[in-house]
């Protein structure tokens, strides 16, 4: 019996007889007391990436379960988040087209949004809009590239009136003073979240902590390269190509973007510079970046046999 969060962790407390029990933690930050049980009782539990497992390694929920405890990165479906067969975008394309591709996305969602049709870095932003997120970054992020040149769009919405009145007012204030240059549209919109991800040259993820994260594995399928802040599930699958040479080749992979470590606006400053720049700067090695990010594979083939493995362990070994 395989039980996700604190939702359902009561499920962990009883007698299963026979049935081996498996937890998989999702957010420590709900529901800790009735983790903590779920974990005494479960024979394996994990996270859902190898850097969280060690962020929260000393939390009170996990920390004396650390011998039956990992990380797995969760996958993403790649038959709903495929640029190749979507609906949504105005010309399908894979890593063999993706400049074209991309470049078509870019201009059908530049005249979706009113927005400037011109050659300019893109930047997109696919999230809730909750503290976790970094707010503060995301809100910094949307002027450090217009005033780097470049274009900013936001699909999203904050549960929190205050922080909804905020990104109200970013919006205003920044349309103000670059008009036609940015839009934040605060809704769920599918369809519009897959032309963001295609028009986008890059998708911010600067959040101030991240069990896992789906938006930067979905940005990489759709050929935008990740601006992301390194903790948490966006450390185990973002590469940045200035700094993680040595860790890329460790996880068998190519460098796929551009990520930092603060949580101060200078942080998030000198790593979108540094994207912005080099976009502007190498547009051949840039599409490049998109290329390797395609094709590398975020899916749930690895991580599914990572459980079957564990599965098979907790049944025909001792943990």
């Amino acid at each position: 019996v395989h039980a996700h969060d604190w939702q359902v962790a009561p499920v962990m407390w009883d007698d299963l007889l026979t049935a081996k029990k498996a937890f998989t933690i999702h957010n420590l930050e709900y529901g800790a007391d009735l983790i903590k049980g779920a974990m005494e009782k479960t024979d394996f539990g994990t996270t859902v990436s190898p850097s969280y497992a060690e962020e929260v390694a000393n939390h009170g929920s996990v920390r004396d379960m650390q011998h039956k405890f990992v990380g797995i990165i969760n996958g993403i479906d790649t038959n709903i988040w495929d640029p190749m067969e979507s609906r949504f975008l105005p010309m399908n394309y894979d890593e063999l087209n993706v400049v074209a591709g991309k470049a078509a996305a870019k201009l059908e969602l530049q005249k979706r949004l009113n927005m400037a049709q011109r050659d300019a870095p893109m930047a997109g932003v696919v999230s809730r809009l909750v503290n976790q997120k970094g707010i503060h970054l995301i809100m910094r992020a949307c002027w450090r590239t217009l005033e780097m040149g470049g274009q900013f769009v936001l699909l999203g919405s904050a549960p929190d009136g205050n922080i909804q009145n905020q990104f109200n007012n970013l919006a205003h204030e920044a349309e103000q003073r670059y008009p036609n240059q940015v839009r934040m549209v605060f809704q769920y919109d599918e369809p519009l979240s897959h032309l963001i991800y295609a028009g986008s040259d890059m998708i911010l993820v600067p959040s101030m902590f991240e069990p896992c994260g789906l938006t930067q594995m979905i940005a990489m399928r759709y050929g935008a390269v990740p601006v992301v802040r390194r903790t948490g599930g966006l450390r185990d699958t973002v590469f940045d190509v200035d700094d993680d040479q040595a860790r890329a080749a460790e996880a068998h992979v190519e460098v796929n973007g551009f990520s930092f470590e603060g949580t101060d606006e200078g942080a998030l400053d000198y790593c979108l510079d540094r994207a912005i720049q080099y976009w502007f700067n190498d547009r051949e090695a840039w599409n490049n970046l998109a290329i390797n990010a395609m094709e590398q594979d975020w899916s749930w083939t690895c991580p599914a046999q990572d459980y079957i493995d564990m599965y098979y362990n907790a049944i025909y070994k001792s943990i």
